[in-house]
């Protein structure tokens, strides 16, 4: 018994089959902006400017109204004037040059003390035992406080100053460098000892890198002791120098010339920031970071 099947018919074969996805509907796709790109519209130089602007701004209002008295704090404007009297003349570009000499020198020799007390503290347990005790006694004393006695041993000349700066910044280095040694991952020793690394080589592929993240930290707080230590220093019987000129305008009661002192201080301090961490950027690519949203 066989089944034949009827063949379909013109008028069956003349209608398209179509389906339902052929054709969808049409649907409006918005494009969706991520979150930081809603939140970078507006730049962000400009809301890191927005804060001092204002404060500026606020600052120019109380002066010209006689709430805020040029004998208690000049103006915006004329502390403007007095700083570029003081670059026409050559006094304030002279004072820069002899304060960056003396944080240059008192930092090179910082660097140096801070950093080779920590590698010895932190490569060998004797080199802990001998060092470390003594260095946590000392970073306790104020270095101001050792100013009478470093005009005794140093005099009043340069030597003190550099001394002082030099103190200053020996012992933020030397913690945060010994940190850096200290808190090296274990594993990663233990990964560079199945590799065949002898001591030092480890010293130098493994402890080292891992302690530069530490070591440049201590560099920065360094750097912001460094000028606060000159401010002291350039107390101490000084002829020349940004400390030298904020004498002077306190014996004139010169409000103007001591905030453009304290500007130049400021601006000196962030330029220095600013150098340290473009190393940290440069030096430390491998570290992923964290940069906030």
């Amino acid at each position: 018994m066989s089944i034949s099947h009827a063949p379909p018919s013109s008028a069956e074969t003349d209608i398209p089959l179509k389906s339902n996805f052929e054709n969808p509907p049409a649907v409006d796709v918005v494009p969706l902006l991520p979150t930081s790109s809603r939140r970078t519209r507006v730049p962000r130089w400009l809301r890191r400017t927005t804060g001092p602007v204002l404060l500026l701004i606020l600052w120019q209002l109380l002066s010209s109204t006689g709430l805020l008295t040029a004998d208690v704090l000049a103006s915006p404007g004329r502390i403007a004037q007095v700083a570029g009297d003081l670059i026409a003349d050559g006094s304030l570009p002279s004072a820069m040059g002899t304060s960056l000499q003396r944080v240059a020198g008192g930092l090179a020799l910082g660097t140096v003390v801070g950093t080779g007390l920590a590698l010895v503290s932190g490569l060998f347990r004797i080199g802990e035992d001998l060092v470390d005790a003594p260095v946590q006694m000392l970073r306790t004393v104020p270095f101001v406080g050792l100013i009478p006695l470093f005009i005794i041993w140093f005099g009043i000349g340069e030597a003190p100053k550099v001394a002082i700066i030099t103190l200053g910044v020996t012992f933020p280095l030397y913690l945060n460098v010994y940190a850096g040694i200290r808190g090296v991952d274990s594993q990663l020793i233990e990964a560079g000892e199945s590799l065949g690394l002898s001591r030092w080589g480890l010293v130098r592929h493994v402890v080292l890198p891992g302690a530069l993240p530490g070591a440049l930290t201590g560099l920065r707080y360094s750097l912001g002791i460094a000028w606060l230590a000159l401010v002291f220093a350039e107390q101490v019987n000084a002829d020349s120098g940004i400390g030298f000129l904020m004498v002077q305008a306190r014996d004139f009661l010169r409000t103007d010339v001591i905030v453009v002192c304290l500007i130049v201080y400021a601006f000196l301090g962030l330029l220095a920031d600013f150098i340290v961490r473009s190393l940290e950027r440069l030096l430390l690519q491998w570290r992923p970071t964290f940069t906030g949203r």
